[in-house]
């Protein structure tokens, strides 16, 4: 088994969902980057999704947009994302999975083989290419598995069901179940048909199905833990970053550690 399946395993045995926090590598720094990577493990993260800056994002909303423009602003490129991945996972105690959100165009750029062999050397058990299409995933999702990476889809409210039997089919690790119509970005309420959607997936797949895109509150956790193998938590996360202009690092990486905390509180109540 892999990282991200003896993790689901493990989940499952203990009757616990899954807390999948977000962070953009480079934002506000590298090594601020590897120290969020280790305190999320440390509030209890089960896995940790690392994103790779890129300076046209197809699903990112104004929050994550921001913090990608300020990571190349600094000059953050894909080599410092591989570097910082390898340090923080060879730090990382309980060895939580890292998967990365990157865009296709960074992965062609770099060649599929060479991309995949250094994402792998750097520690990432997973990848989300959010603007690779379903009827060109197949290729990446062999290749990625041959260097023992899983290749996570995406399903979104409009999804065909056909084509999201299609997608669940091309996932592996997990099966990212977008909450919204639309972009990243917090909301104040998540849509009620959610529950239906994620109860017909439930049907048509094994694997674990995790929520994103919207979700930033315990209150939406609560909603959701009796119907997901996991939560996606995002922009809430970046935003407090994006807001701790003139705090000292230490500061930033304490209150990110606090909010997954409380997040991980509402998705596994008797966890604590």
């Amino acid at each position: 088994m892999t990282r991200i399946e003896k993790t689901f395993a493990r989940l499952k045995a203990e009757s616990q969902k899954g807390f999948i926090p977000y962070i953009t590598a480079g934002d506000p720094s590298l090594d601020v980057t590897v120290q969020l990577v280790l305190e999320l493990e440390k509030a209890g993260a089960d896995l940790i999704e690392l994103g790779v800056p890129f300076s046209d994002p197809i699903a990112d909303g104004p929050v994550i947009q921001a913090s990608y423009t300020r990571a190349l602003e600094r000059g953050i490129r894909l080599e410092d994302v591989f570097r910082i991945a390898r340090q923080a996972t060879g730090h990382l105690k309980q060895a939580t999975p890292l998967v990365g959100m990157v865009s296709y165009s960074i992965v062609h750029r770099r060649g599929v083989e060479q991309f995949l062999t250094q994402a792998k050397q750097s520690g990432f058990s997973g990848l989300i290419v959010p603007d690779l299409p379903a009827e060109e995933a197949s290729g990446l999702a062999k290749q990625a598995a041959a260097h023992d990476l899983h290749l996570v889809q995406l399903v979104t409210p409009t999804t065909p069901r056909d084509r999201a039997v299609q997608i669940a089919k091309l996932s592996n690790g997990f099966l990212y179940c977008v909450s919204i119509t639309g972009i990243t970005g917090e909301r104040d309420r998540l849509p009620e048909e959610l529950l239906s959607q994620l109860a017909w997936l439930r049907q048509q797949t094994d694997l674990p199905l995790c929520v994103g895109f919207g979700v930033s509150r315990p209150e939406h956790v609560r909603m959701l833990r009796d119907v997901v193998d996991g939560v996606i938590v995002g922009s809430a996360i970046v935003r407090r970053v994006e807001q701790a202009d003139g705090k000292a690092f230490a500061e930033i990486v304490r209150e990110v550690g606090e909010l997954a905390q409380s997040l991980i509180e509402a998705l596994n109540p008797t966890s604590v």
